[in-house]
């Protein structure tokens, strides 16, 4: 169930993060949104969500799972209904911002709830390999069902949607979600939040303003200038002045934690391009309704759900890590070049099937291994920082992917319909590039130990503080007592 909340919860997140894309039209039709505010209904949501990842992550490590979790599921679930029932523009860009919150809490505690429930092992390598594609088919997802929801129904339906959900999720959460181990007498460290939020957002809004503006441009080059200061600041507070810092120092001493989030960023900065790209290129180039163009990427979400929970986790049993995302890395070079080609008279078994296989097929084998190395050796006080590290790298890089993307390919393409697809074309060869980057990173990796026998404990289930969850009236039915505790689980 700690896994099924999970990913339910990490879904929602990434679902409404790409949902709005197929949308707009359709809301600046109804709400009467200037062309020029339209894309603050997108860049609300990133923003919030992309400034306070640090914090929310951190927050479930100081105040214990449960109510932290549930906090996020209602924000995140009533602000999906101000949305769905929004009459005007600042009240729906209210409402996504507010959706951002709620998913700057959920996004890094659905991560740390198992990290902290399965230990490093088998159990754990199952468990991400059924979380990690959902990052991957969220977006798809969101893309898919967006454009079909809102051509036979309203675009309102692509947030409503969350609340039946959501509800059912926060009944469910209080029932299951064991509570962790809250640490007593810390602080927020709320100097540290100020400015990881500050640098934060300032980073995101100046490669948000990359998409229109020159990076020399004042829009991009001043968020940009004070996020680096901000960050700056922040290093300083976290390393002296903090009692209980977001990002704990010996945290990252931890190989995986460096190295790992580098790989996470170029992973990001490659793959999340490609979800905008195509959608565009599937209506511009090869002139697809909204429905049809969710309908195409129906094999991009089924090649990752099959390698990411069939194929991935039985190759880990014998095979690094590093070597597996080095393999997927290419394979996703190899489809991004191939995509690279289109062209408005190629058919759709060459120009979007072909292309979504190896693409995919990539992501898959990559995206459980990244995890596993980035989580590697945490300890379950810091696995919300840590987790919330690593999502915060992959939103930075998915936002200063699609920048890099847009400028140096599609920024500046004519009109003309050759050179619609040449544009579209140069930007999956910019993908290529970047994650190429990734396979050349891959061997500087660390090595992580993954184990073909579970240990005698790895098939028990294991609360945040590293003991078994207890009923109300005593300890877990089925453990056979204080000695194998002792040897076991401390």
């Amino acid at each position: 169930m700690t896994l099924t909340l999970s990913c339910t919860a990490y879904f929602l997140v990434l679902f409404d993060a790409s949902v709005m894309t197929v949308a707009l039209p359709s809301i600046q039709a109804d709400l009467g949104f200037a062309p020029v505010d339209l894309q603050w209904v997108v860049n609300a949501y990133a923003l919030a969500f992309a400034g306070l990842l640090l914090l929310g992550g951190r927050l479930a490590d100081l105040y214990g799972h449960r109510r932290v979790f549930v906090g996020g599921l209602v924000l995140f679930t009533a602000a999906s209904l101000v949305g769905g029932l929004a009459v005007s523009p600042v009240m729906l860009i209210a409402a996504r911002a507010g959706q951002g919150l709620g998913a700057a809490v959920l996004t890094p505690l659905a991560l740390t709830m198992l990290t902290t429930t399965f230990p490093e092992g088998p159990r754990r390598t199952r468990a991400l390999a059924i979380w990690t594609p959902v990052s991957l088919v969220g977006a798809a997802a969101g893309n898919a069902l967006g454009g079909v929801l809102t051509e036979y129904l309203t675009w309102r339906s692509a947030l409503l949607i969350n609340v039946p959900i959501g509800c059912a999720a926060i009944l469910c959460a209080t029932r299951v979600v064991f509570r962790g181990a809250p640490r007593r007498r810390v602080r927020l460290d709320l100097p540290g939040a100020v400015l990881a939020t500050t640098a934060l957002t300032l980073l995101t809004l100046g490669t948000a303003q990359a998409h229109t503006h020159a990076w020399s441009d004042p829009a991009t080059a001043l968020p940009l200038v004070g996020g680096i200061a901000a960050l700056a600041a922040f290093a300083v507070v976290e390393a002296r002045f903090a009692p209980a810092p977001l990002i704990p120092p010996h945290l990252l001493r931890l190989p995986g934690i460096g190295w790992g989030n580098l790989a996470i960023l170029l992973s990001a900065a490659g793959m999340a391009p490609m979800w905008y790209c195509l959608t565009l290129t599937m209506q511009d180039v090869l002139h697809y309704s909204a429905s049809r163009t969710g309908v195409g990427f129906l094999p991009h979400t089924l090649v990752m759900l099959l390698v990411g929970f069939r194929l991935t986790p039985r190759l880990m049993r014998y095979v690094q890590p590093r070597t597996l995302i080095a393999a997927g890395a290419l394979m996703e070079v190899a489809g991004f070049w191939w995509q690279g080609g289109i062209t408005s008279d190629s058919d759709y078994a060459t120009g979007i099937l072909g292309p979504a296989v190896l693409i995919s097929f990539g992501a898959g084998l990559a995206s459980t291994p990244l995890t596993t190395t980035v989580t590697a050796g945490v300890q379950p006080g810091d696995a919300g920082a840590a987790s919330g590290l690593m999502n915060t790298t992959r939103q930075f890089g998915s936002a200063f992917g699609l920048a890099m993307v847009l400028t140096l390919s599609t920024t500046n393409t004519p009109a003309a319909p050759t050179a619609v697809a040449a544009g579209y074309g140069n930007a999956f060869h910019v993908m290529a590039v970047i994650v190429l980057a990734l396979a050349a990173l891959a061997p500087l990796l660390p090595s992580v130990r993954t184990p073909r026998t579970p240990p005698s404990t790895a098939d028990r289930p294991e609360g945040a503080s590293g003991r078994p969850p207890e009923a109300p009236g005593g300890p877990a039915r089925g453990w056979r007592g204080r000695g194998e505790r002792q040897r076991g689980l401390g």
